[in-house]
């Protein structure tokens, strides 16, 4: 598992990124503590460069703040949107009235109806039907990001698909969570990321 400095971090972190906030300092703590605990995650030049995508993407889809978020909307649009009268609601597993808003998007990769929340609820143990604003709880969002970019939840696209112990194609990686919208963005923070962990790994 990695282990991480965390001066050599944050230091590595302002310069690529920018500013801290303490806000942000404290968002990444909680990240960072997540992340020592994570076999998944074993400590190998792989792993590193698989993190780095999976953390470029938790700063993208949570407007840069490192926190689980919901995704915008009211019961109106989300219903509107994913509700099982919808191809992408039928998609999601959305099968009863109420649905589309029940389980809207929340997290650090915005988990989205009802089959999603099913899995997720298998992975962590936590209720996440009966209440599924607990998928914003960061210990939970965590596993269930990471997991699901692993065994490809959202897209049916897996991240050992683009990130091997051969090559790294963090371009078309963005097609785990959403085709490729803001690609090249999203593979240049990982870029960053991936210098910052290789920099603080301990």
């Amino acid at each position: 598992m990695f282990s991480f400095d965390r001066k050599k971090f944050f230091e590595g972190y302002r310069a690529r990124f920018g500013t801290l906030t303490q806000d942000l300092v404290d968002a990444w703590e909680v990240l960072l503590s997540q992340i020592e605990k994570d076999s998944r995650f074993a400590g190998t030049d792989t792993d590193r460069r698989r993190l780095a995508y999976c953390l470029a993407t938790f700063k993208w889809e949570t407007a840069h703040t490192m926190r689980p978020i919901s995704e915008h909307g009211g019961p109106k649009y989300f219903n509107t949107r994913y509700g099982p009268q919808t191809k992408v609601g039928k998609v999601l597993g959305n099968n009863k009235p109420g649905d589309g808003a029940l389980f809207h998007g929340r997290g650090f990769v915005q988990l989205t109806g009802r089959r999603n929340y099913t899995k997720a609820k298998a992975l962590t143990g936590a209720d996440l039907l009966t209440d599924p604003d607990r998928a914003k709880e960061p210990e939970l969002a965590y596993e269930i990001a990471v997991q699901g970019m692993i065994d490809g939840w959202f897209t049916g696209k897996k991240l050992a698909q683009f990130i091997t112990d051969a090559s790294t194609n963090y371009e078309d990686a963005r097609t785990i969570i959403n085709g490729h919208d803001k690609a090249s963005l999203i593979a240049d923070l990982a870029r960053r990321f991936n210098e910052v962990l290789r920099a603080s790994a301990k």
